[in-house]
């Protein structure tokens, strides 16, 4: 019997095709470009500081057979997205896969409770996490509207589906607590992901989000034994391994049907 469709490995490559990660330098977002390089894409990678993503690409490279372009990029900045994407186009002419990775928080005021945190720090997360997938989305949807295919990757976070306990943090003073603009964004993002999926399906554009939970990154051991306590695997995330497989199967036609999907990678935390 012949067989029914491709062999797997070609629904998973990414030969041929070009992805663009924001937030592209380093942790979980550097682990999603070198997956999807991995897969054959060529490669965009951006920081809001230029240098550090050309270091990183020049890192990359070393191991890397792709094509990696790297771009300094506020992604709150309107004007810089439209030009980064302008780069894009000249540079490869076609943008397959975007990944919304860029991100973060920042506290300038009293504290991180929602009674004592600084209107202007809410309104940071907001911006970098909302306004700078909503401009970067923008940016890239008209190309993907002209070759009539493409995959856009949100990344949110298990804090936009479920309270956070705040008892992992007892113990560990030094420890910056979740915070309910941090919820709010990411939760943002998955709403915003669902409909953008049903506004594009139509061009053969898919949207999904990958919500990750917490990653090992050096916390201190009593947060680490009370986070691995709530979760049903017993660990936190790891770095360079935990969430590329993830990033690569959204990005590729194995994927081909599935969007509108928030993909929990958080080791069964939110599964209890």
């Amino acid at each position: 019997m012949p067989r029914r469709g491709p062999h797997l490995t070609e629904l998973f490559s990414l030969d041929g095709k070009v992805a663009m990660v924001t937030g592209g330098a380093q942790n979980l977002g550097l682990d999603m470009a070198e997956a999807l390089a991995e897969a054959g894409a060529s490669l965009v990678i951006t920081s809001r500081q230029l240098e550090k993503a050309e270091s990183t690409a020049a890192d990359m490279q070393s191991y890397l057979e792709a094509e990696i372009l790297p771009l300094g990029l506020d992604v709150t900045d309107e004007e810089a997205v439209q030009k980064a994407f302008q780069q894009v186009s000249e540079r490869f002419g076609r943008l397959d896969v975007l990944v919304c990775n860029a991100g973060g928080a920042k506290l300038t005021g009293k504290g991180v409770n929602t009674d004592t945190m600084e209107p202007e720090d809410w309104e940071y997360v907001m911006r970098v996490n909302l306004r700078g997938t909503f401009l970067c989305c923008r940016a890239a949807l008209p190309v993907m509207k002209a070759q009539g295919s493409g995959s856009i990757i949100i990344v949110a976070s298990m804090s936009g589906m479920i309270g956070r306990d705040r008892c992992v943090y007892e113990g560990s003073p030094e420890m910056v607590p979740n915070m309910t603009a941090y919820s709010c964004a990411k939760s943002g993002l998955i709403g915003f992901m669902r409909d953008l999926a049903a506004e594009n399906g139509k061009y053969g554009i898919r949207a999904n989000c990958i919500s990750p939970g917490g990653f090992e990154r050096g916390q201190p051991e009593e947060f680490i034994r009370r986070y691995n306590k709530q979760s049903i695997l017993g660990r936190m995330g790891k770095d360079g391994t935990d969430l590329k497989g993830a990033a690569a199967y959204l990005a590729s036609d194995a994927a081909a049907f599935v969007t509108g999907h928030n993909l929990v990678v958080d080791g069964g935390f939110t599964a209890w």
